[in-house]
């Protein structure tokens, strides 16, 4: 009997996992909190693969699949909620993974953020980031923020997304989302359009490649508030891997801009928790404090863990700092600790006192 996509979802619905991988010659597996767990639902072949992904993919996600043996959209269920959705071929049969999307945007107060993010909603324009890993949390805190200034002011908002996951209901300010390859071709060409549409903020989903990342930071030079994220683990590397997307060049007149434009850089880490069911952001911050904008405009990247660790009073942490403290709040273990620390040897001896 052919397994059905909707009766996997439900079965990981009920484990409470967060991602489902279907790989043909296999039992579909969940993500359980970072666990990879067998469902033993029975062996996936081929065929219900290609069917699942017919039956998930609107007619658009099959062309790319066709064409380019990869496709990222997203598919919901009644009852359930929605899943980011990536088909692909490995070893030439399809396989499937899904990451599950909370129906509902948490509010912020309950994704143990520190009450700094919250700050950042209330800024009037800039750039700010929000990095770490894939599945680090990224998109539910941009939600989380989205949500606290759309019941909080009457603006305009634009979500530039790949695939949309919350869907986010206008309250105080009307919002409108894109889903790439739905609605906009590219990051960049969506970008440029949008500045023309008389936003007030603007969510891009990810900034990568130089003309996404270009255009976003005029966007934020020309009074708009850009919100945006990266695949980069902390503020350090997120500064040098903007500066990095130029050519040599032009890279004195970016630090410059990117100085003046920048108001925060949010990087997460999630960790399994080890007093309750679910997980827990670890979170470095770093704001835009007018000593870290001579440090972006001079190329002195290298001084913004110092930075981090001397100005804490004002709402900045390192992560090892934020790690630190869900282990001494008793919230995760001291091996999870030490594995995912930015220095685990001064974390270890920290730990110890």
């Amino acid at each position: 009997m052919a397994l059905d996509i909707d009766a996997i979802l439900k079965a990981a619905f009920q484990a409470d996992a967060s991602d489902i991988h279907i790989v043909a010659g296999h039992t579909p597996v969940f993500r359980i909190h970072t666990i990879m767990t067998p469902s033993g639902l029975g062996v996936v072949t081929p065929e219900d693969a290609m069917a699942m992904v017919k039956k998930m993919a609107s007619s658009e996600g099959l062309r790319r699949f066709s064409e380019h043996k990869d496709s990222d959209f997203s598919y919901q269920v009644e009852g359930l909620g929605r899943y980011r959705v990536n088909a692909h071929l490995q070893r030439g049969v399809v396989g499937i993974a899904l990451r599950a999307i909370k129906s509902k945007v948490p509010p912020m107060g309950k994704l143990n953020l520190p009450p700094v993010i919250e700050r950042l909603t209330y800024l009037p324009r800039g750039m700010v980031l929000v990095t770490g890993d894939t599945g680090s949390g990224k998109s539910t805190t941009l939600a989380a923020m989205i949500e606290a200034m759309n019941e909080r002011y009457q603006k305009h908002i634009i979500t530039l997304e790949d695939p949309i996951e919350y869907a986010l209901t206008s309250k105080q300010c009307l919002i409108e989302q894109r889903e790439l390859g739905q609605d906009m071709p590219s990051f960049a060409s969506a970008l440029k359009h949008a500045l023309r549409q008389d936003p007030d903020i603007i969510l891009v989903g990810e900034m990568r490649d130089l003309d996404t990342t270009a255009l976003a930071m005029t966007a934020a030079e020309t009074g708009h508030l850009v919100l945006s994220t990266l695949h980069t683990v902390n503020a350090s590397q997120t500064v040098e891997r903007i500066i990095d997307m130029y050519p040599s060049n032009q890279q004195n007149q970016i630090r410059a801009m990117l100085a003046d434009t920048l108001q925060a850089v949010v990087s997460q880490s999630l960790f399994s928790r080890i007093d309750a069911k679910g997980m827990v952001p670890a979170v470095e911050v770093l704001l835009c404090t007018p000593a870290v904008r001579n440090i972006i405009r001079e190329g002195r990247t290298f001084e913004i863990p110092n930075v981090i660790e001397t100005n804490r009073a004002l709402g900045m942490c390192s992560l090892d700092a934020s790690i630190a403290e869900l282990y001494f709040n008793g919230m995760i273990s001291r091996e999870d600790a030490i594995e995912q620390a930015a220095y685990p040897d001064k974390l270890e001896k920290q730990l110890a006192a």
